[in-house]
This record gives structure tokens, sequence and C-alpha cells, in this order.
């Protein structure tokens, strides 16, 4: 696991360093293999640009230094001294020791639960929480919107895609479809249950009710509570089966402060501010 987590870093950094031969802020976010991409990995691209754009930058721009930029996912184990942190969080099934850094620059986390892992490593960390996923209703208030055409929509982890296959489970919105129409097939449900976190946190950032579906033990509880736990609610209660999902509705929705966490974003790297 190490290993591979070491390749694809570098093998990015590679790419982008060929890609532009001058300092420039790298932003990091992790894919599956066989050139696909995961709806809410991609995302950290998505509200990382269109933040920038509105701020008159680009990705693809020189700045003063070159960084490393991690936010959405749970992609802290990537992470190497001196990166700065937006919004991202541990993992909770990559070994401790695995989280090779020793020096971050954190601006904003998922929730208390990363904030206590790094602050236990004597990095220091702000208490400003939430994925940036739930930017989305803010960044782009005119492009999506809340059309219900079911009881509810089903969205998988990746990993859980072939349990939904085996159980024949009706509704269902793959993660792996690209983010744009994803998140509109997303809104078409009810209730949304997901063991995808971003098929919670999309339901929950443009109001609807969602709850948790555990269809496997692939999936470490760690993120879930971490994400919950930084919209102002208690540890994550799981539905086993669909049945049970609609039996137990959505959560408690979430408290989360956008314009917080958008002032929390390293808009300093572009604009040659030192912080």
């Amino acid at each position: 696991m190490m290993l591979g987590n070491i390749l694809q870093r570098l093998t990015g950094g590679v790419e982008k360093a060929q890609a532009a031969a001058f300092p420039h802020v790298d932003l990091f976010h992790w894919s599956p293999a066989g050139n696909r991409e995961n709806f809410g990995d991609h995302l950290s691209r998505v509200i990382v640009t269109k933040l920038l754009a509105d701020h008159q930058h680009l990705l693809d721009e020189e700045t003063d230094a070159s960084h490393t930029l991690l936010a959405i996912g749970s992609i802290l184990h990537f992470a190497q001294d001196h990166d700065v942190i937006w919004g991202s969080g541990v993992n909770g099934k990559i070994a401790a020791d695995a989280h090779a850094f020793s020096s971050l620059d954190v601006r904003a986390v998922r929730g208390p639960l990363t904030r206590a892992f790094l602050m236990e490593r004597d990095i220091m960390v702000p208490e400003i929480y939430g994925d940036p996923a739930l930017l989305m209703p803010t960044l782009f208030p005119d492009r999506f919107a809340v059309r219900t055409r079911s009881r509810y929509v089903v969205v998988p982890n990746l990993h859980d895609i072939d349990i939904v296959r085996h159980l024949g489970l009706q509704n269902v919105v793959s993660p792996m479809t690209t983010w744009n129409r994803c998140i509109p097939d997303i809104l078409t449900g009810e209730l949304v249950i997901a063991s995808s976190l971003h098929g919670l946190i999309l339901a929950e950032a443009y109001g609807l009710p969602a709850r948790y579906l555990r269809l496997s033990e692939e999936e470490n509880i760690f993120k879930y509570n971490d994400y919950v736990m930084g919209t102002g609610r208690g540890e994550i209660e799981a539905a086993r089966s669909i049945e049970e999902a609609l039996e137990m509705g959505g959560m408690a929705p979430p408290v989360f402060d956008a314009q917080q966490l958008i002032a929390a974003f390293p808009f300093d790297l572009w604009d040659g501010v030192e912080r």
C-alpha cells in the first residue's frame, strides 16, 4: 500500500512538472486505477478550479513558489512535508505510520477526528471543518436543482458496486459517473441512501435527507464519523439494508459555514502574499 501511494504521488508530480516548467500549485487528488474518475474525488478539481476562477486565477499559472494542495478526499496519507491542506481528511484504514509527514500547512480539515490525528503529531490545525463538496450549491447556485422522481436513490462506494449489482438494488447512481451527470442523478431521490461518502455529502449540501448504508467492511467508519462530527452531529448511525434505511430516514441536517471554509482557502499561494 505504502509503495503504491508513493508511486501514484510521484507519477502525478512528474506529469505536472512536464506540463508546467515553472513554479505552480499542484492540486493532488486521488483517482482509481484504469484511467477512471470517482466523482467525489474529482470534485476536488472542480471546486478548486471554480474558486480560483472566481478570484481571477487558474491552476495553470505561475506562482511565486511551488506548492502541493490537497483538498477533497481521504488522502492525507499521500501528503508530504509542507503540503497545504484544505478540507481533506484521514482515511482511517491506512496505518498511522504510513503518514510520513511531520510538517503541514493546514487551512481546514474535513472534521475533528482528522484534526485530532494531526494535532497528536504536533501539527497546528484550525477548528475549521467541512468537506469542500458542501460548497457546490454556493459555487454553482444555478447549475443543479433537486428534482425528485423516486422515493430513494442508492449511491454505493466504488468498492460496493459489485455488491449492489449482486443484490439487484434499484435506483442506483454509480459514483463512477462523471460529476456533472452524477450530481443531478443524486438529486432525483426523496431520500439518498449511500455508502459513498460524497453521495451523502452532496445530498445534504442540497438539502436532501441522507442515510448511510453500510454494505461492507471495506471502508473504515472513521471518515464518515469525521464528516458528520465536523458538521455538528454525533457518530454516524448506519443502516444495513434499504428497508432499514427507509425506516430510519435521513440524518439530522448538517451545520456548516460555507463562507468560513471559503475564507480558509489558500488564495495567498496564488496572490503571492506570504502567510
